[in-house]
C-alpha cells in the first residue's frame, strides 16, 4: 500500500503530531504492520518507530523485544535517547546502545547483568556481539532501519544488516525510515518485509525543505577560508555546522577557526567514541555554536537550535547535499544553507541538484536579509 500525503496537527500522549505522515503512520505502525517510510529531514520519523514501538512493546525480563540499527555511533546514541525520553512513564523498560570504540567486554557484561528491552546499535557492533551469542535477538518483534538506504546502498553493511535479520524471527514488525529513498532502493527495502504500508511524502522533487534558503558562493579554493571567517562575521546565527569531506580537513579548519576565536569546535571519525560523544553532546547543549564536521553527522543528527549549514567542501552527491542542508530548518522552521562551489566537478552536484530536487539555488547575494533565515 503506497500513501502520498501532506501535513496536519494533533496530539499523541503529549507529543505533537506535527505532519499528516505521522498521523497516519503511527496508528498502522502501532498495529504491527511493517512500514517503509520516506519524509523530509526534520519532519519526525524517529517519532514514529519510537512511539509505536513503545506502545506495543510487552517487556519481558532477558529478552530483547526491538532491535534498532543505523549507520553511525551518533544517530544510535541519540535514538536510544529518544526512546528513553518517551518512556520516562515506562519504568520497566530498559534501552541501551551498542557501537564501535567501546570495549566490546563492557556491552557483554551489561547485557548478561541487565539485559535491555530495546536495543539500539551500529550493524559491526551488534552482530559482533550476536555471532558471540552475548545477543539473543530470538525474541525480536521490532526490526527497524534507520537511514535505511546508506546501510543498504553499501554492500558490507548490507550484508551485516541481512545476516543479523536472519537471526531474528520471522514472524515480526520491520520498519525503514529515511530522507531519500531512491526508487532503486525501495525493492531491497521491501526484501526484508511483507506486504509493507509505503509512505513517500511528496514526491522527490519537492524534499527540500520550505524554510530553507539555499544559496552558493563561487570561489577558489585559496579564497575559502577568507570567505568562510566573512560569513561567519556578517550573518546572524543560533548555532552552524560546517561540512568538510575529510578527517584533516575538518581539524585543520576547526584549529583554524578557533585561532581566529570563534567557538568551534570539531568531530570527525579519527577521535576516539568517548570524544566524539562528549563533543556531540556539547555542541547539542549549545556549549559551542560552530561545529565542523564530516559526513559522520550528515544524516539523522537532530540539533534543534541549529539555522546555517555551510558546505565549506561540496557533497558527493544530491542525496548527501540533501541530508546535510537538513541539518537547519528542522520541522519546517527557517534556516540558511550555503555552498561553496569551487571546481567543474562541484558545478555538475549542484545541478544535479536543482534538477533532482526542482530547486532553484541562486548565488548568495551582497546582503542577505536575517528575517528570512533566523526564526522569529
Amino acid at each position: 500500500m503506497a500513501v502520498n500525503l501532506g501535513s496536519s496537527c494533533l496530539a499523541v500522549n503529549k507529543y505533537e503530531v506535527t505532519a499528516q505522515f505521522q498521523h497516519e503512520c503511527i496508528p498502522q505502525a502501532t498495529l504491527g504492520m511493517d512500514v517503509i517510510c520516506q519524509a523530509k529531514s526534520g519532519m519526525g520519523k524517529t517519532a514514529v518507530f519510537v512511539l509505536s514501538t513503545l506502545q506495543q512493546i510487552e517487556p519481558v525480563a532477558g529478552q530483547v523485544a526491538a532491535l534498532v540499527l543505523c549507520h553511525t555511533r551518533e544517530l544510535a546514541y541519540q535514538i536510544c535517547h529518544e526512546f528513553e525520553r518517551f518512556s520516562t512513564y515506562l519504568p520497566d523498560i530498559k534501552v541501551a546502545v551498542f557501537y564501535g570504540g567501546v570495549n566490546i567486554k563492557i556491552h557483554k557484561d551489561l547485557l548478561k547483568n541487565e539485559c535491555p528491552h530495546i536495543v539500539v546499535g551500529t550493524p559491526g557492533r551488534i552482530l559482533a556481539l550476536a555471532r558471540d551469542r552475548d545477543l539473543s535477538l530470538k525474541n525480536v518483534r521490532h526490526f527497524i532501519l534507520d537511514e535505511c538506504d546508506k546501510m543498504l546502498e553499501s554492500l558490507d553493511m548490507r550484508r551485516d544488516v541481512q545476516e543479523i535479520f536472519k537471526m531474528t524471527p520471522h514472524d515480526k514488525q520491520v520498519m525503514m525510515f529515511s530522507a531519500t529513498l531512491s526508487k532503486e532502493i525501495r525493492p531491497v527495502c521491501k526484501k526484508f518485509m511483507q506486504d509493507p504500508m509505503e509512505i513517500y511524502v511528496d514526491d522527490e522533487a519537492k524534499l527540500t525543505l520550505h524554510g530553507l534558503v539555499q544559496h552558493y558562493i563561487k570561489l577558489s579554493e585559496l579564497e575559502k577560508n577568507r570567505k568562510l571567517n566573512d560569513l561567519l562575521d556578517a550573518l546572524d546565527f543560533n548555532q552552524v555546522v560546517i561540512f568538510v569531506k575529510s578527517v584533516n580537513r575538518a581539524a585543520e579548519l576547526n584549529k583554524l577557526l578557533v585561532e581566529c576565536n570563534f567557538p568551534s569546535i570539531c568531530i570527525h571519525s579519527g577521535m576516539s567514541q568517548e570524544e566524539r560523544l562528549t563533543r556531540y553532546k556539547g555542541f547539542k547543549e549549545g556549549h559551542k555554536r560552530i561545529l565542523v564536521a564530516t559526513d559522520l553527522v550528515g544524516r539523522g543528527i537532530d540539533i534543534e537550535r541549529v539555522n546555517i549549514v555551510i558546505n565549506y567542501d561540496m557533497p558527493d552527491s544530491a542525496d548527501t547535499y540533501l541530508h546535510r542542508v537538513g541539518r537547519a530548518g528542522r520541522f519546517g522552521t527557517k534556516g540558511l544553507a550555503i555552498t561553496f562551489v569551487s571546481s567543474a566537478s562541484d558545478s555538475d552536484v549542484l545541478n544535479q541538484v536543482q534538477e533532482r530536487f526542482e530547486v532553484d539555488i541562486k548565488e548568495l547575494p551582497e546582503q542577505i536579509d536575517t528575517s528570512t533565515y533566523m526564526p522569529s
